[in-house]
């Protein structure tokens, strides 16, 4: 319940990132922000799980590069085999070399895909093309517009952020 997520608005209502509650509790408790939705259930008495917490004094957000990490590329990919097109559970998941490390591939946005154990090992040590196993999409770097759009497709999971997202 405490790793609840929470959608993050800045002072002029715009998105700007997801918390787990308990730092979402810590900021109202600084007051830093404010709740303006929240959940059913308390966390202590008065005091429900919030949904959505706004910054009460507006911060400048600077345009952030997004590091290449497992856990970024399963997000981009939506934990989801780029070859066969079945979703799996991170534990499920690798990560696969469009261009094997061994021919010169680099660890780059535009080379690393999410991948199944299973189609992992089929395809080697080889190209998509020399394995016959084309990508249902090609990868690219996560810009600020694809990391609006999972916002977005967190959002579909918590109704309360959808009037927040701009769907």
């Amino acid at each position: 319940m405490i790793l609840t997520p929470v959608l993050v608005l800045n002072a002029s209502y715009e998105p700007i990132a997801v918390c787990i509650a308990r730092r979402a509790l810590t900021m109202i408790a600084k007051g830093v922000a404010r709740v303006e939705e929240s959940h059913d259930f308390f966390v202590h008495r008065e005091v429900r799980l919030p949904s959505v917490i706004r910054l009460r004094e507006y911060r400048h957000v600077p345009v952030r590069r997004h590091t290449v990490s497992r856990r970024n590329i399963f997000i981009r990919d939506r934990h989801t085999c780029q070859y066969c097109l079945r979703s799996f559970s991170g534990l499920r998941l690798t990560l696969d070399h469009v261009v094997p490390r061994s021919r010169g591939g680099l660890s780059v946005w535009e080379n690393l895909v999410t991948c199944c154990r299973e189609c992992n090992a089929r395809k080697a040590n080889r190209t998509p093309a020399e394995a016959a196993m084309p990508l249902a999409v090609v990868p690219r770097a996560m810009s600020l517009h694809s990391a609006r759009h999972v916002l977005r497709r967190m959002g579909e999971e918590d109704p309360k952020w959808r009037r927040y997202l701009y769907f």
